[in-house]
């Protein structure tokens, strides 16, 4: 009898333990969690209730706000200028992050292919775009692209090609732009592409290899599978980050030639500046924000997560 005692109380207590334990963990949790929750809410629940909230009023600095209701973002909606750039800001996003991919690509597999001091030049030497500023790569391109004196009129000039505006002209405004945006989010996407590579167990290119399989084989079978969930990340914060450019327009061409280099924040940013009242352009951040969100979850449905397998 005393052993069966014995048995029914541990057993009993089991479950009180584990419960004990699971409540120690939820407030241990809890507690190293809240200076991030508290800042969280601070710096960005508040202040987005708060933009929601003045989006439905007209109001300035100097007047006491009236309430419109969703008149400011009818507004935006029916403003042909906005749609545009925003149609402009996706086509702007097309040019950077695909190409940004595939060079982060192609650089993070010749860093893997090199030795280890070679590798440890190249990533310095690729890392280096993402601490310069802004808005000295803009000076520096839109110098690269004058019309008389820049570089590149130079050196296309010795091949018998004429000077051009790059950055006068509507139809190459919009890709002149592109590349210093694309120079400058290379870099970290290129180490977060290598580490996904580095990431993959060398047995699976070893058993390919005895298949007789080559570099493009592996490249397309193996890496590019494996990496998916690092891509589905790079293509979602790219998209999302060049969306939102607006040094490189702003000190470059100011939106110009006739606004074939205005983007959404660019947009945003001269109505905030201009008009008197900014219920407007609140409106339209938060419809860009909506924009985002929209573009992510159609990225996120054509590319499909997968969970990670150790190998």
């Amino acid at each position: 009898m005393a052993v069966t005692f014995a048995k029914k109380t541990t057993v009993a207590s089991v479950p009180r333990t584990r419960r004990s334990t699971g409540r120690r963990d939820t407030k241990v949790a809890m507690i190293m969690l809240a200076p991030l929750l508290i800042l969280l809410g601070i710096f960005v629940i508040w202040p987005l209730i708060h933009a929601v909230y003045i989006s439905l009023f007209t109001w300035s600095f100097y007047e006491a706000p009236v309430f419109v209701g969703l008149r400011n973002y009818l507004n935006v909606l029916t403003d042909a200028d906005f749609v545009k750039s925003v149609l402009r800001g996706l086509a702007f996003s097309a040019m950077v992050v695909p190409a940004q991919l595939v060079i982060a690509f192609l650089f993070a597999s010749l860093v893997k292919s090199c030795s280890r001091r070679m590798a440890a030049v190249l990533k310095v030497t690729i890392y280096i775009p993402a601490v310069v500023s802004e808005v000295i790569a803009a000076i520096v391109f839109a110098l690269a692209y004058t019309y008389r004196g820049g570089i590149l009129n130079w050196f296309l000039g010795l091949f018998g090609h004429e000077d051009t505006a790059w950055l006068g002209e509507t139809g190459t405004a919009l890709w002149a732009t592109a590349v210093p945006a694309i120079w400058l989010g290379t870099g970290v996407a290129s180490l977060i592409m290598l580490a996904g590579m580095l990431d993959i167990p060398e047995v699976y290119y070893e058993c390919a290899a005895l298949d007789g399989a080559g570099a493009w084989t592996k490249a397309t079978r193996i890496t590019l599978p494996l990496m998916k969930n690092i891509i589905l990340y790079l293509l979602v914060t790219g998209f999302a980050l060049t969306l939102q450019f607006l040094v490189v327009p702003l000190v470059m061409t100011n939106g110009g030639p006739l606004d074939s280099t205005t983007l959404p924040n660019l947009f945003i940013f001269r109505h905030f500046t201009n008009d008197l009242y900014v219920g407007y352009s609140i409106a339209a951040a938060l419809l860009l924000f909506v924009v985002l969100g929209a573009v992510s979850a159609v990225i996120f449905r054509l590319v499909r997560s997968e969970r990670a397998v150790d190998g």
